[in-house]
Formats: structure tokens, sequence, C-alpha cells
């Protein structure tokens, strides 16, 4: 089990400020991590299991991205401190030289001069005005040292908080997968045609020709009401936690320019529906892989695609942060996570997600929908 206090063996009261700073974000991350785990054991029991994983798988993704970001931040300050105690090599071998004389020769003997008593007393007030400069840099050189050891020793400790939080993670995972496999107390809006789907797909060559077909899957409307995401429109959460790498209608690097969002996201990552909408289709579609196709409100689609997993039925009526999908790829282990992180990377998203949104039959910016900052 994770625990809360696991990095409280960097001994911030004694660390230096920058150490104390570092071992608290990675103190923090241990507790959000904690808190997932015992969200875990919570879940099982949970009257609305769905919901309660959903969050669980959330937490866990939320600690693990902060745990990487301080080993990722103590990295960094490592290596500026080895930096400067490379650069200042010269000026440390003579302090340290001077140091070492001193402690070797009597307290007495350091002010006695061979002019006599006046060049003694000179020799005096020297000696008392070197010595507490000598002792500042001596006391400095010794807070850069101690915080290096800190870091080095949260790093050491960080392992087994990655590896626990790894291992929750992909349970958490696999848990929510089974009880949405489960699930049967969603609203529907419609009753999905298998036949009318197959078709559709063999006859379709683009993503429009199919986003304007899909009225034709439909075997029979039921009376459930329509969610409408109209009004939240231009401050929508992405659906999954990344950094957008290109916007809309941007290039990619063999020129091919998309009208939606390529985002990036972390190996596994949770795909959750941003709004309440209804699910209009879920599959492989053309060179899009996996593909959920969202309903928000009317005549509008959210195409999602990329993803390894995709969950719900077709026609069913999400709620809003309800779980989509699991981008592909294998989570790095915490070894791995721990190189990456001395070598100053950020959080690992090898993963892409690709978001379109259409409006009637024309694909528009989806910043005019989603809050890209």
């Amino acid at each position: 089990m994770i625990r809360a206090g696991l990095f409280a063996l960097v001994m911030l009261g004694a660390a230096p400020a920058a150490a104390q700073d570092t071992a608290a974000q990675a103190g923090a991350a241990a507790d959000r991590l904690a808190a997932a785990s015992a969200m875990l054991g919570e879940a099982e029991g949970a009257r609305d299991r769905v919901s309660a994983l959903t969050e669980t798988v959330r937490a866990y993704e939320d600690g693990l991205v902060a745990l990487r970001d301080g080993l990722r931040r103590a990295a960094i300050r490592e290596r500026a401190i080895e930096v400067e105690l490379t650069a200042r090599r010269d000026e440390i071998a003579d302090l340290l030289g001077a140091l070492q004389a001193m402690s070797l020769a009597p307290a007495p003997v350091l002010t006695l001069h061979p002019s006599g008593a006046l060049g003694t007393a000179r020799a005096g007030l020297i000696a008392s005005e070197v010595t507490p400069a000598l002792q500042a840099r001596a006391e400095a050189l010794r807070a850069d040292l101690e915080e290096v050891a800190q870091i080095r020793a949260l790093q050491d400790s960080a392992i087994a908080t990655l590896e626990e939080g790894l291992e929750g993670a992909q349970i958490a995972r696999a848990a929510l997968s089974e009880a949405i496999s489960e699930r049967t107390d969603l609203p529907r809006r419609f009753t999905e045609d298998p036949v009318a789907t197959a078709l559709l797909l063999a006859s379709t060559e683009t993503l429009d020709g199919f986003a304007s077909g899909l009225a034709q899957i439909v075997d029979a409307e039921l009376s459930t009401a329509v969610p409408d995401a109209s009004a939240a429109k231009g401050g929508i959460a992405l659906p999954v936690q990344g950094q957008v790498l290109r916007g809309f209608g941007q290039a990619d690097a063999a020129g091919v320019a998309r009208p939606g969002l390529v985002i990036a996201a972390a190996p596994r990552a949770l795909v959750s529906s941003p709004v309440a909408a209804t699910l209009r289709f879920r599959g492989e579609l053309l060179d899009y892989g996996n593909v959920a196709i969202l309903e928000p409100a009317a005549g509008v689609l959210v195409v999602l695609a990329g993803l390894a997993e995709v969950y719900g039925e077709t026609g069913e009526i999400l709620p809003a942060g309800a779980p989509v999908g699991l981008m592909g790829g294998e989570p790095p282990g915490a070894h791995e996570i721990l190189t990456e992180s001395a070598q100053g990377g950020g959080v690992s998203r090898p993963e892409t997600l690709y978001l379109e949104v259409r409006e009637g039959d024309t694909p528009v910016d989806p910043a005019t929908w989603f809050a890209l900052e």
C-alpha cells in the first residue's frame, strides 16, 4: 500500500529550500496515489461502480503525472547544482585547502607574525575578517552537497511508489473495462441496425461520407430525451489529459492537413465523454483506427479516433465524464520513468488522439467548442 508519508526520509526540516519544495511536490503526488489506492478498494462495493472506477483511474493518472513532474524537477535541480559545482571546481579546491590548513594549525599559531606584536595584531584582524567569509562559503558548499544527497534519496525512494502506482492504475483500468461490460443502466436514444452499419462501412470512402450516412444505421428511435451541450460551447474540457500537437487544419510532417486536433496522450490514458452525448458509432473506421462518434447536440458530431479500446453501445446516452475508451500503448515501467526523468524528459505522451467536430456536414474548428488552454 502506498503510504502518504513516503518521502519523509528526505528530512524536510534539514533540507535546503529547493529540496524542500521538490520533496513537498513528490509527497503531494504520493498522497494522490495513496488516495487513488483507497478509492480502488472502495469502488468494488460502490453503488455506481463505473463512476467510482472512472474517478479512480483519473486519480491514478493525476498522481503519476504529478510524481513524474516532481522527479523531472528534481533531476533538473540536481544537474544545475552539479554544473555549478563543476564550474567552481578550482574555487572549491582553494577553499578546501584553506579550511584544511586552518584545521591543522593551532589557533594561536594562525595569528603569530614574524614582525612582532604589531604584525600579530594585524594578522588577528585579517583572520577575524576572513574566517566568517570562509565559513559562509563552506556552509554554502555543504548546503549544495546536502541538497544533491536529499534529491538522490528522494529519487531512490520513488521507485516503490511508481511501481505501486502503475500496478494500481492497471488494476483500476481492468476493473473499469469489466464494470462497463456489465453495465445495463444507461438510457438509449435509439437501437442500431447492424446490417445497415455494415453496409455503410463497406460503402464509405471518407469520414464525410460516413458521418452524413449515420442516420441510416438507426433501427428504432426511442423516446429518451436527447442531450444538448450547446450552452457549454467554448468551455468544454478535452476528452483526454494531454497536449495539443496540431490544431485545426495544421499539416503534419508529411504535409497532410486534417480538420481536427491531434492530441498527445500517455499510454492507456482514459478518454471520457466531455459532455453528455449520444454514442452514435463505435468501431473501426477507414484509416482512423478505433473510433467513437458522439452527438452532444442536434446536428453536432464529435469524432474521437485512435483509441485502442472503445466502451459503450451505439445509441446509448453517455453522461458527462463517462468513459469512452482507452488509448493504446504500454505504460513505461518505474525504472524507465526514472531514467526519463533523469534525462530531463517530461510526461511521456507517445499516443495520439484525433478529435474532429462537425456541425451538419462541415468540420469546424474544435476551439469553438473546447477550451484548449
